[in-house]
């Protein structure tokens, strides 16, 4: 198919090693697709402060510099990882594309070579994610959960280093960086489930410019993907979870007898990992939504609330506890 005559898109991106190489890919695709790109980096107040990210003031602080760039027509479109984004829309800002989820799990990288059963007692552990922590700390392995912040090359040097036992980050970022072989293990779900959106990208770009989401949806989306992510962010929005709420959530969809069917796993933990729920639910891709909706509801009729912390603040123009932005690799 020929490429609609676009001029050149401009592509808003962080600037860290990680968002250029997710930018970078999605550029690569438009331009094999036939359009120019441009990658034009954005520095984000997420990317000033030093601050663990639940103190930052709650959600959207990495998404919306890039949104205001879109909606001001400094760029044309705008790449975030999809975790990152708040569950509630914003006008005038579309979501065009979710291009093909990488690997959604979680990687632990052992400075002794060691899986995350082997560790020793009181090994620390560094991890930016109360989500993880959690995880980490109800598995009874005696580690030391130690919170920490920085771009992936950052946290693997601490390993490096013999600062950290070990850290706890996106196998898909280590992916997109080309260094999954620096892995120990990846983590199954059944001991640690992912953010919701964990290894999907978001492609946005404004809601007017219907050829432009035309492009992009039609180079870049993958319906799979989308369903996934769909029931995972619509559980997150009916949980209301904030940045500071351990919740873990993973849809996968599969093809069986009577077609495709959705499958989604969730978590809901204290903070200290003491207590939590793991429910599930089932339905068809086309309701991946519904599906969500659902789970969050059972989860909730179980006691989920009483488990997280009340959401914070919001950041910048996205509305309060409507998403999850504790983490970041």
């Amino acid at each position: 198919m020929t490429a609609v005559a676009l001029g050149t898109l401009r592509i808003g991106t962080r600037r860290s090693p990680l968002a250029l190489a997710q930018a970078g890919q999605v550029a690569d695709v438009l331009r094999g697709a036939g359009y120019d790109v441009e990658l034009v980096e954005v520095v984000t107040d997420g990317d000033r402060s030093p601050e663990a990210l639940t103190s930052l003031g709650g959600v959207g602080v990495f998404v919306t510099e890039l949104r205001r760039r879109l909606l001001d027509g400094t760029v044309e479109v705008a790449v975030h990882s999809l975790k990152d984004l708040p569950t509630e829309t914003l006008a005038g800002v579309a979501l065009a594309a979710v291009p093909h989820r990488a690997d959604p799990r979680d990687a632990l990288v052992s400075g002794r070579g060691q899986l995350l059963a082997e560790l020793d007692p009181g090994t620390s552990v560094g991890t930016g994610s109360p989500r993880r922590a959690a995880q980490l700390r109800a598995l009874g392995l005696g580690l030391e959960v130690v919170p920490i912040r920085g771009n992936v090359d950052s946290r693997l040097r601490q390993v490096a280093d013999g600062a950290l036992g070990a850290v706890v980050v996106a196998a898909a970022g280590l992916q997109r960086l080309g260094r999954v072989h620096e892995a120990t293990e990846i983590l199954d779900p059944g001991q640690m489930l992912p953010a919701p959106g964990q290894g999907a990208l978001a492609v946005e770009c404004r809601e007017a410019d219907s050829q432009v989401r035309a492009a992009l949806a039609a180079a870049l989306d993958h319906p799979a993907s989308r369903a996934a992510v769909d029931a995972e962010r619509a559980l997150l929005a009916t949980l209301e979870a904030g940045c500071s709420a351990p919740v873990g959530a993973l849809a996968d969809v599969a093809t069986g007898d009577d077609g495709e069917e959705i499958y989604l796993r969730a978590v809901v933990a204290t903070v200290d990992g003491d207590m939590s729920l793991r429910l599930s639910a089932t339905g068809r891709p086309g309701e991946a939504n519904e599906v969500g909706r659902r789970l969050a509801e059972d989860l909730l009729a179980a006691g989920a609330a009483d488990l997280m912390p009340a959401p914070p603040k919001s950041f910048g123009d996205s509305p309060p506890g409507k998403t999850t932005i504790g983490d970041r690799t």
